[in-house]
């Protein structure tokens, strides 16, 4: 068989080769799965993973968000050695920065949840924020909270790691393949169409992400996504600053901060982001960017830059914006999507698994 064409049957078809589809395949065949097909529309990587902040943060909402956090942490630092390719983490830590006494009640209750997950993390002083962050403001937070053990990668390279770990285990992985329709059987989801032809499949995963909406429509499933502007600036070069700094999350300020290569990233989190492709994705976006609003996100910038006050003597490299997908509670959406009653078809299904955060864009 031609390795250039995809086969007409597998056992499990995955749309989409971002860091979610590539994963997926992934542990599919540590399982055991050998018959695994992934279909990436362009190139892997090429719709948001390419442009994710890559932060690694253990402590989430439940205890069973953060055991998975925990493990993709414990998966990345083994991949390279395992797969020859690197995923580039470094283990930095965090910093979690409280500017209130209401948000620093908060951090405490959740270090001590932390702690009963199984996370290390500890209350730091300010001064000790300025030990470890000498560039720094800190005179008008109450508390800090300090995690050693989160860290940061590349995305891409971690979905490299992930979809070459993939091929060594027999999964298959077809680029430059748009899925152009879903094929049903008796109201079931049945495989896909393509433009080489159909694939049967007992199983179809939609990891789409920003297009999954429209795949899952595709099927007549309803999967709420919505695309939305995320920026992030970087910073022309600042002296003194180096891969080991935490990362600083600053929800006071609506931000996150880090070292980027001898720089600093600025990551920008607006009250009410702005939606982008309600219309529909663009079926040749990749790697795609969006033209910056300079105008709406100044004070933004201007605020979050307050935290490292020598940014705003700094230039900016870049002001970067691009679309992210994100559910309505932004958490993950896993497993099984059935059909809605008011459909002609009733019992189709379809597997959806989309995150927000596999490698964080936060």
């Amino acid at each position: 068989m031609n390795d250039k064409t995809p086969p007409k049957q597998a056992r499990v078809v995955i749309i989409g080769g971002g860091v979610i589809g590539c994963s997926i395949a992934y542990h599919l065949t540590k399982l055991g799965w050998r018959d695994v097909v992934l279909l990436e529309r362009a190139q892997l990587t090429s719709g948001t993973t390419w442009h994710a902040a890559g932060l690694l943060t253990s402590l989430r909402d439940t205890e069973t968000q953060t055991k998975l956090a925990k493990y993709s942490q414990d998966l990345y630092r083994r991949l390279e050695a395992e797969t020859g390719q690197a995923t580039g983490i470094i283990d930095c830590g965090s910093i979690q920065l409280a500017m209130t006494s209401d948000k620093t009640e908060e951090m405490r209750r959740g270090v001590h949840m932390a702690h009963c997950f199984g996370v290390e993390a500890q209350e730091i002083s300010p001064a000790e924020v300025n030990k470890m962050w000498p560039l720094a403001h800190v005179r008008d937070l109450k508390a800090a909270f300090y995690f050693p053990d989160d860290a940061r990668v590349n995305p891409t390279d971690v979905t490299q790691a992930l979809a070459r770990g993939a091929r060594q285990g027999g999964a298959r992985i077809f680029e430059n393949t748009p899925v152009t329709g879903i094929v049903r059987d008796h109201g079931r989801v049945a495989g896909v169409r393509t433009e080489s032809g159909d694939i049967r499949a007992e199983i179809v995963v939609n990891c789409a992400g920003i297009w999954a909406r429209a795949v899952g429509r595709m099927a007549g499933v309803n999967v709420p996504l919505q695309a939305a502007e995320h920026y992030y600036l970087i910073s022309e070069p600042v002296p003194g600053v180096h891969p080991l700094l935490p990362i600083l999350r600053d929800p006071g300020n609506s931000a996150y901060i880090r070292e980027e290569a001898g720089k600093i990233m600025v990551g920008l989190f607006e009250a009410e982001a702005r939606p982008w492709g309600t219309n529909g994705i663009p079926e040749d976006f990749r790697f795609g960017e969006i033209a910056p609003d300079w105008e709406r996100m100044v004070p933004y910038i201007d605020k979050a830059m307050r935290r490292v006050p020598c940014l705003l003597e700094t230039g900016i490299k870049l002001l970067f914006c691009g679309p992210e997908s994100f559910t309505a509670d932004h958490n993950y959406l896993m497993g099984r999507r059935r059909i809605s009653r008011t459909s002609m078809s009733p019992r189709v299904s379809t597997r959806s698994a989309s995150s927000q955060a596999a490698v964080s864009a936060t």
